[in-house]
């Protein structure tokens, strides 16, 4: 019987609002430079910018340490980094890493940081992560950090609402009469036949989060959930459409809007996007006017108690693909250098696992009814809609795309359909019981 280790250390924290609360925004350069790996090495390196990549966030303040939520326009953080990012952040807001949720939006045209994957790649001359940039880049956000506390505004409250976003998201697992993955609809696609099939399992509601001092804003964080890419590996680095909406929220508004992508391993544009640099331009609206709609009859929220929970997991390998025979797949020169990069990032994980280092999972709780849930990897959609069953009637709002080392993170059954998502889905298959369990704990009422 395959288990996984569910670690039973449950950190929690509950502030009362008698401490005034307060809120801080940092934003920070984290753009590449030319050379630089992209996608982990998967796709062209960075020739030249179309947009600067971002890492904006929140820290939250109260009677006890800090909170910080921060969403890197990068396509991954992983494993050793993702642990080192969080203690960078941590420090710089005077806190400690388990209260620190950092999340990559997975924009493709990024870097994604592993410097254990560059290391096991080295010997064969295959760039991941360039670890002295990446460095300076985890820094560079602390010092934007530690230079907005002190400008930290009270925080009275909240609003809250949601926009339906149309014509973006479609499914891309495509199921047939025998249960198994037919077709894959991916980020584009061409195909008449794949676009005019139905959206499938999505979740088409984009949520919205404001905090406010009084009858001044500070900051919006917004949640949606689909991959954010139109066309990719060009080498031109780019936010793309996620960040296009969100940068022109900002400037219409002159304060900070976030964005945050939820649940989105088994979802895309493919249904929506033909790759054309006119697609991205339209997805950016679509996402723009599910913002702007979700802030039009906003709800407010007293803010009365925020409650951080954390919990870490120690995920299991899959032992369908064994360290032993990934090292193969690396070490054999005439396989493509994408499989080898991937059997790195395998390989990676299993060693992480082994190392007994867990991964983070955590909630923030604002007032009764308004929840933040932070989630690994690339966690399918179905994780996202089971979060909100847990809190009928509360606002639940959910970040994927935390610590990148799972890869994919299906459903138990996606394994038996097939398709592309499972092959790399690093943690095993019944990995779905262990997110189900961790995210009810997160999430109950207390």
């Amino acid at each position: 019987m395959k288990t996984i280790l569910l670690t039973l250390l449950v950190f929690t924290a509950q502030v009362s609002a008698v401490e005034p609360l307060r809120l801080a925004t940092f934003r920070a350069d984290v753009t590449p430079p030319v050379g630089s790996p992209l996608c982990g090495g998967l796709v062209k390196p960075v020739v030249g910018v179309s947009e600067p990549l971002l890492a904006l966030g929140v820290v939250i303040l109260s009677a006890d340490k800090p909170v910080v939520l921060c969403a890197f326009d990068w396509c991954e953080i992983r494993a050793v980094d993702h642990v080192r990012v969080r203690e960078v952040l941590a420090k710089a807001a005077g806190t400690t890493p388990e209260r620190v949720a950092v999340h990559s939006l997975h924009q493709h045209n990024a870097p994604i940081a592993d410097r254990d994957v560059t290391k096991i790649m080295a010997p064969h001359n295959i760039a991941v992560t360039d670890v002295e940039w990446t460095e300076r880049a985890f820094q560079g956000v602390a010092q934007s950090i530690a230079a907005a506390i002190p400008l930290a505004q009270p925080l009275t409250h909240l609003t809250v609402g949601e926009g339906k976003v149309e014509q973006v998201a479609s499914n891309r697992r495509i199921l047939g009469d025998n249960g198994k993955i037919a077709k894959m609809r991916l980020s584009s696609t061409k195909d008449p036949v794949l676009r005019e099939l139905p959206d499938g399992q999505i979740d088409s509601m984009l949520k919205t989060i404001s905090f406010w001092n009084g009858e001044k804003k500070l900051a919006s964080s917004h949640y949606y959930a689909t991959h954010p890419m139109s066309f990719y590996g060009d080498g031109m680095v780019t936010h793309d459409f996620v960040g296009i909406a969100r940068e022109r929220r900002t400037k219409d508004e002159g304060v900070p809007h976030i964005y945050f992508t939820g649940c989105g391993g088994n979802i895309a544009a493919g249904k929506y996007n033909d790759g054309t640099p006119e697609s991205r331009v339209r997805l950016g609206e679509q996402i723009y006017a599910a913002m702007v709609e979700s802030e039009k009859q906003p709800k407010r929220v007293p803010l009365t108690h925020i409650d951080w929970r954390a919990k870490p997991v120690l995920f299991k390998p899959d032992p369908e693909f064994p360290e032993e025979r990934m090292m193969k797949v690396i070490e054999n020169t005439q396989t493509l250098a994408s499989t080898r990069i991937a059997a790195a990032l395998r390989v990676g994980f299993i060693r992480h696992c082994a190392a007994g280092v867990p991964i983070q999972l955590t909630s923030l709780h604002l007032g009764d009814d308004v929840c933040l849930l932070h989630l690994p990897g690339e966690s399918f959609i179905e994780y996202q809609l089971f979060a909100q069953q847990q809190r009928l009637g509360a606002f639940v709002a959910t970040a994927s795309y935390g610590d990148g080392a799972t890869g994919y993170i299906p459903l138990e059954k996606s394994f038996a359909e097939g398709g592309y998502e499972p092959t790399q889905a690093y943690a095993a298959p019944e990995s779905e019981k262990v997110m189900k369990a961790t995210i009810a704990e997160l999430l109950r009422a207390k």
